[in-house]
């Protein structure tokens, strides 16, 4: 074994000092040749006397030989980019050409959502809303019971909401259960306990969904809530904010219509449709030959619900609404399928 050794630091030493006195690049190949080649050369010979070798011997000179090859490799590049360097009168650096045509980078593109959630934000700020934001991961208290909803709605059911377990029992109508958030709503209450009134928020964010999914439809979405709370406020003040936000989004003039709904958390509540912005309201295969397509819930704030984030229902008033981002996204690019979103297809993704 040590005769091994001492032949691996021989090879080390001779091949680097003829590695040193060398000064073209075809002498260089024949070094390379003479210790390296896998049939003839001198170190692989070595490599394959090992299996006549002891296993505490073979691992002793095997290592030495790794690390003989690894010093003959490091050595012979490093020798090679000098003699290149100095063939093209170089100082002895590794060697450009700033000739060859550079490198096209790939430019990433913003998410369809994102750039319409950023235009959404950007107009309902130049109406004097905040942006405000909230937890995915809610408590039962402040996703469904402060939002005036039953002990017994439907929206509580596993095929709804997706609840999360817990090593410990709790109690099904428990207020600190944990779910993942069905609706940005909850951030209302959130909001209202921590600022003064009279206040004016927007609430984008992921939402979450027990659904199955197809072409209209996502277990994960994105959503946007508004609230706006001070006195004297009234249903006028909310057709306002809607109607200049959908002018502006759409930039053309938009008409909409108020129909009779529940919400839980608004009284009276009711369902937005805006004119077809496709066929101008005469009806065509968007907008289902109606002429007006559907778009949001909103209401007045239930005095309960303004009760249970600590606001006197009798001083103050507001309106509350909510609307899904991907829709607005959907109707904006003409995209027919919401799978698109969360498939990242790089083509689909390209086009904006």
């Amino acid at each position: 074994m040590y005769n091994m050794i001492g032949k691996l630091e021989e090879i080390k030493k001779q091949a680097g000092e003829e590695i040193n006195s060398i000064g073209a690049i075809e002498e260089l190949k024949k070094i390379e040749k003479k210790y390296l080649d896998k049939k003839q050369g001198e170190l692989v010979q070595i490599f394959h006397s090992l299996k006549d070798l002891a296993g505490e011997e073979k691992i002793e000179v095997g290592k030495k030989a790794n690390e003989v090859r690894s010093f003959l490799i490091e050595a012979l590049k490093s020798k090679a980019v000098e003699i290149k360097a100095k063939e093209d009168g170089g100082s002895g650096e590794e060697w450009l050409d700033i000739t060859i045509p550079g490198k096209k980078i790939e430019i990433g593109h913003l998410h369809p959502i994102t750039l319409v959630r950023r235009e959404v934000e950007g107009i309902f700020k130049s109406m004097g809303f905040n942006v405000a934001d909230g937890p995915e991961i809610e408590t039962q208290w402040n996703n469904f019971d402060a939002l005036n909803f039953a002990k017994d709605h439907p929206a509580k059911d596993g095929w709804d909401t997706f609840w999360i377990k817990s090593d410990k029992a709790i109690d099904p109508d428990s207020p600190e259960r944990l779910l993942l958030r069905p609706h940005t709503s909850p951030v209302q209450i959130r909001y209202m306990k921590e600022h003064q009134l009279p206040l004016r928020i927007i609430i984008p964010g992921r939402v979450y969904r027990n659904e199955a999914t197809d072409a209209s439809h996502e277990f994960q979405l994105h959503q946007v809530e508004g609230l706006m709370v001070d006195k004297d406020i009234n249903v006028a003040n909310f057709k306002y904010v809607i109607l200049e936000f959908l002018k502006k989004f759409f930039k053309r003039e938009v008409k909409i219509r108020l129909r009779p709904s529940f919400f839980p958390f608004t009284e009276p509540s009711f369902e937005i449709d805006f004119s077809c912005i496709i066929c101008g309201g005469k009806g065509c295969r968007v907008c289902k030959q109606t002429g007006w397509i559907e778009m949001m819930g909103a209401g007045m704030v239930h005095p309960n619900v303004l009760k249970n984030a600590r606001v006197n229902s009798k001083l103050w008033t507001g309106f509350a609404f909510g609307f899904g981002l991907d829709r607005l996204v959907m109707m904006k690019y003409k995209i027919d399928d919401v799978r698109w979103f969360n498939s990242g297809d790089l083509r689909f993704l390209k086009q904006f």
